[in-house]
């Protein structure tokens, strides 16, 4: 077979310059996070066209706590992230409210009410009297069938009984009546809150010795010795001494493992009989 003469392209005229190496491959150019652009990485295609339409949002997959609490997916900050959206709130800087975040504790979506419950309890870490308008939901949230948000309501009440006792003795006759309903969780942020308001004034104790009485009755061993340290220096006079006789009561009981006893004792300030072989 003759041998042909190597054509050459009228669209590439030959150079004398030495071309490229055909093998080269195009480097994408690193942006300041040291990223490569889609760009330069694809050779020539924008980011619309390499995703067909997505923003760059869209393409990373991260969303704003706002948007995943508008759509009820997961919140895409780690759970950490809700000390920094209180303080935002706090300082007046946030793209949504507490009011935002406790009507959220009502959200029929798991992940919506989780992350709400972790930012109000925040809030109240940070400024408890920003969440005194919402102690009358809270009251009611004592009894949620949602353990994350009965939680939320658990925590926020007894601080906020120490910030603004006489708001919350306003719900007095709702939360004594809570105590029998709700979870135990419930009724540890029952007796908290009751504490709380008895060190806010003497004029609560009398009210509310019942359902301290009750709670030192009903107690697990777990729970009794916690209560009967918060409870007895709460009280004075009259109520200070029938709780303190349920407290020895309790303590006098042979079922109850004697370290339990032992402590309880050393809250009262008695010696605990030694054990009879």
């Amino acid at each position: 077979m003759p041998k042909r003469d190597k054509a050459v392209s009228p669209q590439h005229p030959p150079t004398t310059e030495a071309p490229e190496p055909a093998t080269a491959a195009p480097v994408p150019h690193k942006d300041a996070t040291g990223s490569a652009s889609l760009k330069d990485a694809t050779g020539s295609a924008s980011l619309k066209d390499a995703t067909g339409s997505a923003s760059l949002k869209d393409a990373t997959g991260s969303a704003s706590l706002k948007d995943a609490m508008a759509t009820g997916g997961p919140s895409q900050r780690p759970s950490s992230g809700a000390a920094s959206v209180a303080a935002e709130i706090v300082a007046g800087t946030a793209a949504q409210g507490l009011d935002h975040y406790v009507r959220g504790l009502y959200d029929a979506k798991e992940s919506v009410w989780t992350q709400s419950a972790r930012v109000v309890e925040e809030v109240v870490n940070q400024k408890p009297e920003l969440a005194a308008p919402y102690i009358e939901k809270l009251c009611g949230l004592l009894l949620s069938d949602k353990a994350r948000v009965a939680q939320c309501a658990a925590h926020a009440l007894p601080v906020l009984a120490k910030v603004a006792p006489a708001k919350v003795a306003k719900h007095l006759k709702t939360l004594q009546g809570a105590f029998n309903q709700a979870s135990d969780t419930g009724k540890d942020g029952l007796v908290r809150t009751f504490v709380a308001l008895c060190l806010a004034s003497v004029i609560y104790q009398k009210r509310l010795i019942d359902v301290f009485e009750q709670a030192l009755r009903e107690a697990d061993a777990k729970t009794l010795p916690r209560w009967v340290e918060l409870i007895l220096p709460a009280l004075k006079g009259e109520p200070y001494a029938q709780a303190r006789a349920v407290a020895e009561q309790r303590m006098s009981a042979p079922e109850l493992a004697r370290p339990v006893a032992q402590r309880i004792a050393d809250a009262l300030g008695l010696k605990l009989r030694a054990v009879t072989r």
